[in-house]
């Protein structure tokens, strides 16, 4: 190998196990936020079938880690899943809790699009075909998620404004 494959070589794995990392701070974003919707069935589903997905997306990055010969890193697995669920603690106090997190999620799709786009370029770049369409499949969830919310936003929008008029004086969390 030569100096070259070799930095491509580290700096892809190293994507590899952020990305994993940002997976994991995405199950730990997204869990907490489907047991507290009561108003937005829609998002508490469409939450629950990315949940899935990003429960596939690390399943695929573990096997392109396995390929070589290396793991993510429960450190950086950890500090993302503690730092993403104190982001939805922050959220769940605020009244407005679903509209921040829906601009929360999109910022977030975004940055996993992001990811998986740099793992691709690098992937083309290092000769690491076999990662490709696992890649490419991840990206695709993501992009797919990211055109979801942002369809959504209107109705999540027009919903909440509807529930805090009808709350009043109260104002509660709607």
């Amino acid at each position: 190998m030569t100096h070259q494959t070799d930095a491509l070589r580290e700096l892809f794995i190293t994507g590899l196990v952020n990305a994993h990392a940002v997976e994991k701070q995405a199950l730990a974003i997204m869990t907490p936020q489907v047991s507290r919707i009561e108003h937005y069935p829609e998002v508490a589903d469409r939450l629950r079938a990315h949940i899935e997905e990003t429960n596939a997306q690390i399943a695929r990055l573990d096997e392109i880690l396995g390929g070589f010969d290396t793991s993510s890193s429960t450190i950086k697995d950890l500090g993302l899943s503690m730092s993403g669920g104190m982001a939805a603690l922050g959220h769940s106090v605020a009244g407005d809790e679903i509209v921040k997190n829906s601009f929360a999620n999109y910022a977030f799709e975004h940055f996993e699009i992001a990811a998986y786009k740099s793992l691709l370029v690098l992937a083309e770049d290092g000769g690491f075909a076999p990662a490709t369409p696992l890649l490419k499949q991840s990206l695709g969830e993501e992009e797919a998620m990211a055109a979801w919310i942002d369809e959504a936003l209107p109705m999540v929008t027009r919903r909440y404004a509807k529930l805090y008029a009808e709350a009043g004086a109260s104002k509660g969390k709607v």
